[in-house]
């Protein structure tokens, strides 16, 4: 062997690992010793990072093992490692004095792909393209798969009327309480205190041209017809739609929804129209309380920072405001009530068999149900802009 009597010697199972650089004419060999296994990953790492800046110092690299003790999976990918840099660098790196021991050791990580080369990382016209078509066929998707979900849902509907017997009302009550009731608390109080931020904000900046009182339309106005529904509707996507989301997932994972369908259930009856209908008739109700909550808030703050009596307040805003606004609002609620449970109901079902991907479809769920919800309420402002509400 190139290395013979060099090193910590053979039969030495715990020795300390090195690597000794021997000079063999235009040649150099790279003689490994002792134990070379995870115990000693901190000495063997820095070893095998200086080895690997010998790259191109010499045309022929021999790396001889043959005085190596002891040999475990981290050891055979440092020496592979070595290998494929110094081959990367131009010179001719090969592993000698490998005992018949670790051979297939050093021979199944050798299996082992290497890292993407650099070349791959370089930005083409190609990739591009390939990218953007790939993100336009996963839209593509979505939007297939919510127009699916949402044919499913209709055509449950229509058969649970025909045969009312089938309608799951225990479970329907059951996710009303979880959506709606439980929801109350939180919903009042952060449309309360967005209440109060856009009245304090509106007297600051009105109160320079003396018009305080123009306040009340803006704060009636807005919590009716935009803010309201929409904040209610966002937080209801992040509260229930991730919590629909992570429920039909775990049911996937559990393989139930598959045993529903072995029993002749329909998931989509059973497990989808309820939530979708407690979703439905929760948010009008959410957005109802929500706006009420924050004209309160936003009459409070009126009264004690801007100085407009409870009464003026009243009379304002029953001047300010017609049914109109509280109709365009009451009417969104429903509609993305439905794109929630829809998006959130597609992302669980589409979970795998893993705790990764029911993390990663309920952040999903979350982020295409604002991103719709938001959606919706732009289309919504441009059709009764339209009609004059």
């Amino acid at each position: 062997m190139i290395c013979e009597g060099v090193g910590t010697g053979v039969g030495i199972v715990n020795s300390d690992p090195t690597l000794e650089r021997i000079a063999r004419g235009n040649g150099l060999a790279l003689c490994a010793a002792g134990s070379w296994t995870a115990r000693f990953a901190p000495a063997l790492e820095q070893m095998v990072a200086d080895a690997e800046k010998l790259t191109g110092t010499r045309p022929n690299i021999f790396i001889d093992v043959s005085q190596v003790s002891k040999l475990d999976t981290f050891g055979a990918w440092l020496i592979e490692r070595l290998r494929r840099s110094l081959n990367q660098g131009g010179v001719e790196g090969q592993i000698a004095g490998l005992s018949a021991n670790y051979s297939s050791l050093v021979d199944e990580v050798r299996r082992v792909k290497a890292g993407p080369a650099i070349e791959s990382t370089r930005v083409t016209i190609t990739g591009m393209l390939d990218q953007i078509g790939r993100t336009m066929a996963g839209i593509g998707g979505t939007i297939v798969g919510l127009i699916d979900m949402l044919g499913a849902v209709l055509a449950a509907s229509g058969r649970v009327l025909v045969h009312p017997r089938g309608f799951r009302l225990t479970s329907t009550v059951h996710h009303l309480e979880q959506v709606c009731w439980r929801a109350v608390p939180i919903v009042v109080l952060i449309t309360f205190l967005i209440g109060c931020i856009i009245s304090q904000q509106g007297i600051f900046h009105f109160r320079k041209f003396g018009a305080d009182i123009f306040v009340v339309d803006m704060l009636g106005v807005l919590v009716l017809r935009e803010i309201g529904v929409l904040l209610v509707a966002i937080m209801v996507a992040g509260r229930s739609g991730s919590a629909y989301t992570a429920e039909l997932g775990s049911m996937k994972m559990r393989e139930e929804i598959d045993a529903l369908r072995t029993m002749g259930f329909d998931p989509i009856e059973v497990l989808i129209l309820p939530r979708m209908l407690a979703l439905v008739i929760a948010l009008p109700i959410l957005a109802f309380l929500g706006a009420i909550a924050a004209l309160y808030g936003g009459g409070l703050v009126a009264w004690l920072y801007g100085g407009v009596d409870p009464e003026a307040f009243l009379l304002r805003l029953r001047d300010a405001i017609s049914i109109d606004h509280f109709t365009v609002g009451i009417i969104k609620a429903p509609v993305m009530a439905a794109v929630i449970g829809i998006v959130a109901c597609v992302e669980g079902l589409a979970v795998q068999g893993s705790a990764e991907s029911l993390g990663q479809h309920t952040t999903s769920s979350v982020v295409k149900g604002i991103f719709f919800v938001i959606v919706m309420d732009g289309v919504f402002a441009i059709f009764f802009a339209s009609i004059g509400m």
